[in-house]
């Protein structure tokens, strides 16, 4: 989320990725979550892209006040500011699950929730009254402990499922990189 969007920067962006791998993508500007795969083009279920656009939607706004949130804490009185949020999960080789959730504000490390104890760490003395708003409702810690060890892995499990032969594939990937330059902005392409 960045509080001033410009050209060939939405003002929201989330993408999905498995083993590094982008396979779904949501900007404001477009409006629509989409597969950036062929196997998960063909793979997803019916609703599958509306319901994504649905989630996407919801974290849009989240991230807004997530945005406006920090805007107080940080007195912040104008200006590019971001807002970035990294989630997700590993399935591991035993069965077990790792799982993580980091929250940053203009490149900078904000809270982040430890799965394992269930209890959030704050990086500075701002981060400190959401870390105290977050752990005394109880919400945001039971959300993402059943969003870390439920739902984030059934959906890994699923994305593997469709991808599984281009995600198993021996072979290298060819590739090739481009470059563009658009309004100042260089726009590389893989």
């Amino acid at each position: 989320m960045v509080s001033e969007p410009s050209p060939g920067i939405p003002q929201y962006l989330s993408m999905g990725y498995v083993d590094g791998i982008p396979f779904e993508r949501y900007d404001s500007d477009r409006g629509r979550t989409e597969p950036q795969t062929p196997w998960m083009a063909a793979g997803a279920e019916p609703g599958y892209w509306d319901r994504e656009t649905q989630i996407n939607e919801r974290n849009w706004l989240i991230a807004t006040t997530d945005l406006e949130t920090a805007r107080g804490l940080y007195n912040w009185s104008g200006g590019l500011h971001t807002v970035q949020r990294v989630c997700g999960c590993d399935l591991l080789s035993d069965g077990s699950v790792r799982g993580s959730f980091r929250q940053g504000y203009d490149g900078q490390d904000f809270i982040s929730f430890e799965l394992g104890s269930g209890s959030f760490v704050a990086a500075d003395g701002a981060a400190q009254i959401t870390k105290r708003k977050w752990e005394h409702d109880g919400i945001v810690a039971e959300r993402q402990t059943h969003y870390l060890k439920n739902v984030c892995p059934e959906w890994l499990r699923k994305y593997v499922g469709y991808g599984r032969e281009a995600l198993e594939r021996k072979d290298p990937p060819d590739v090739h990189m481009s470059g563009k330059e658009e309004h100042g902005i260089l726009t590389l392409s893989c």
